[in-house]
């Protein structure tokens, strides 16, 4: 809304002062750090309004799994859903300052915001029916699945560069492979995974938010740069034109982040749910694959990566064999088997997170 500014700046043709305000609006840089300033604002000022409404609605409020650490049963009671928090800063953030003519804006947000409603419904069964298990896991990955298609179809046919059905590899200058159509697929495949990844790494308080805001700060850094024909040449990355946009829309999450935190710190006043880590997940999958970056996201989110691998390695191990390779999965609750403390595990993981983040970006500079 708020890049609907930059038209007026002609207007003024005797008032330089008045244009030089309102040209700022043309910079990423800035409208970033206004979507920024924005979610964050939002979710501070909403939040403690949407916490009690859920806590209202949702009476027992999220239930605990019997099997889980004994630690747990203390959280009885709290609120879930609070990826709404996260959400609706997000979209007020995006709206009033992304360029609203910028089309990897709005598939990027559809595909945040379908997921956020997979989630949602996700949640909603479980505190109605009090139950850990939401519906059926094929029929919500379907849905997903139909989402990153639909949305990996629109990226592709948006950049019509032969590049667009490519599959870039870090660290070297000009090897891509070359997957023609099959490029939906795969994207989608990374979409659908990072959103369940993401999901599956939200056991703790504060441990999936902090996380995902160090890897969409990351991306909002490749955005940018990918976006610009002159970085991209510099680095030797792949150039899409448009796609800096979507370092505002990474902004309005980190800022909504940052506001949801403040809920979520030990001990949570609200738990995230699958409204929120799924949605957030398939944002960051749908960002890597519009950049062309999608096996950096596999190294910056790469605490995620290994939160679903711990998950299908335990799986595959006890139907194979009949045993157990880690205590409790996903991995974090290894680690809480183990005697580690919460405080432990989800500062010991930010941890992680970072110098994955690092190993990430360096990519963009080491070819």
């Amino acid at each position: 809304m708020f890049y609907w500014l930059i038209e007026l700046s002609n207007t003024f043709p005797g008032l330089g002062a008045v244009r030089t305000v309102l040209n700022v609006f043309r910079y990423i840089t800035f409208r970033t750090g206004g979507a920024i300033a924005t979610g964050a604002l939002f979710v501070f000022l909403f939040g403690p309004w949407i916490i009690d409404h859920l806590r209202i609605r949702q009476g027992k409020g999220q239930p605990i799994r019997t099997d889980g650490p004994q630690s747990h049963f203390a959280k009885k009671g709290t609120p879930t859903m609070g990826g709404l928090m996260i959400l609706s800063g997000l979209t007020v953030g995006t709206v009033l300052w992304a360029n609203p003519l910028n089309p990897y804006v709005w598939i990027v947000l559809a595909v945040t915001l379908g997921f956020g409603f997979v989630g949602f419904y996700d949640d909603y069964l479980k505190v109605t029916k009090q139950t850990t298990s939401g519906f059926g896991g094929k029929l919500r990955l379907l849905i997903e699945a139909v989402i990153a298609l639909v949305a990996c179809y629109a990226l592709v046919r948006l950049n019509r560069d032969p590049a667009s059905t490519a599959l870039t590899i870090p660290f070297l200058k000009d090897t891509v492979l070359h997957f023609g159509w099959f490029f939906v697929v795969f994207g989608a495949f990374v979409i659908v995974g990072a959103g369940n990844a993401v999901n599956l790494t939200d056991g703790l308080d504060g441990l999936a938010i902090v996380p995902v805001m160090i890897a969409t700060t990351s991306f909002a850094l490749i955005a940018y740069l990918a976006g610009n024909a002159v970085f991209a040449d510099y680095l030797q990355i792949k150039y899409v034109a448009g796609t800096g946009e979507l370092a505002v829309l990474c902004g309005a999450l980190f800022g909504a982040g940052l506001g949801f935190l403040w809920f979520n710190a030990p001990p949570a006043s609200i738990f995230m749910g699958d409204t929120g880590s799924l949605a957030l997940g398939g944002m960051l999958g749908s960002i890597a694959v519009a950049v062309k970056h999608e096996i950096v996201l596999a190294v910056i989110g790469g605490l995620f990566v290994l939160e679903a691998v711990s998950v299908i390695v335990q799986v595959v191990s006890f139907k194979l064999t009949g045993k157990r390779i880690f205590r409790m999965a996903p991995i974090h609750h290894h680690f809480e088997q183990l005697g580690w403390t919460e405080p432990q595990i989800v500062i010991r993981f930010w941890i992680i997170s970072v110098m994955l983040a690092l190993a990430g970006l360096s990519t963009l500079k080491l070819r």
